[in-house]
């Protein structure tokens, strides 16, 4: 049985101050999530990343993005090997407000995901249309395409060691959910192309949905057989809301 997993999306909110007083007060969280046999984890952003880890090791610790180059003259991004000095091992790949404002692509994301494999890190993928792609009907053509191209040339060793992620854009944010059976159909038609690409392991793999996620909300969707848990955004941001998903989740 996979296990449940929750990461909180951080975006670009609360100062180093503010990141140390969440992870500091979300110590017992991480007890009380191993207890109940759930990983849990946050992506701050990058000024925060080391101070969150230091503070609260125990708690998975994401990057919201990363480059697959080594280093050179790439303004403003950040390279794998430092992450890995402060021994940040997973980080998000291909989130839809990194692909609507700038310009990630499906063949950049593939690159992202085979560097941070290529380094022990753990790349959560992110899939998902558009409402104009929603409301035309091309959600599985879309999300099939994502999924083929981010993870072209993975091996099946590769592939156990990737999370996925399911977020319509058109419900992050927005306070618009996507319906859990909306969510567990398309959650299913990823782990079908998942079973077609990495056919012995795929039942291995992950995929969390995000998009409106809320404590009022959370068990619904995880009470899917194939949606293992969830990427949130606002509702990962407070102790108190956090404490709450966990909680339901593992009710």
């Amino acid at each position: 049985m996979r296990k449940k997993l929750l990461v909180g999306n951080w975006k670009m909110n609360k100062t180093m101050a503010e990141a140390k007083s969440f992870a500091l007060a979300a110590l017992p969280l991480v007890s009380y999530a191993e207890s109940k046999n759930i990983d849990i984890g946050v992506c701050p952003t990058y000024l925060s990343l080391d101070i969150v880890k230091k503070t609260n090791p125990k708690l998975i610790i994401g990057a919201q993005n990363v480059d697959y180059h080594t280093h050179g003259a790439y303004t403003g991004e950040i390279a794998i090997n430092m992450l890995q000095e402060i021994d940040i091992d997973w980080a998000l790949v291909g989130h839809s407000e990194r692909r609507s404002y700038y310009g990630e692509t499906n063949a950049s994301c593939n690159l992202k995901v085979k560097a941070l494999l290529a380094s022990a890190i753990t790349p959560l993928y992110c899939v998902g249309e558009t409402l104009a792609e929603f409301e035309g009907g091309l959600t599985k053509s879309v999300v099939e395409r994502q999924v083929r191209e981010g993870l072209k040339d993975l091996t099946k060793e590769d592939a156990k060691k990737i999370v996925l992620a399911y977020e319509p854009v058109w419900s992050i944010g927005t306070g618009k959910n996507a319906s859990q059976a909306i969510a567990e159909e398309v959650c299913h038609f990823i782990r079908t192309i998942l079973d077609d690409l990495f056919a012995e392991v795929s039942e291995e793999i992950r995929i969390l949905y995000g998009g409106s996620v809320k404590p009022d909300n959370v068990r619904t969707y995880l009470s899917s057989p194939n949606i293992d848990g969830a990427l949130v955004g606002g509702a990962s941001l407070q102790v108190d809301s956090f404490r709450a998903l966990i909680e339901n989740i593992a009710e």
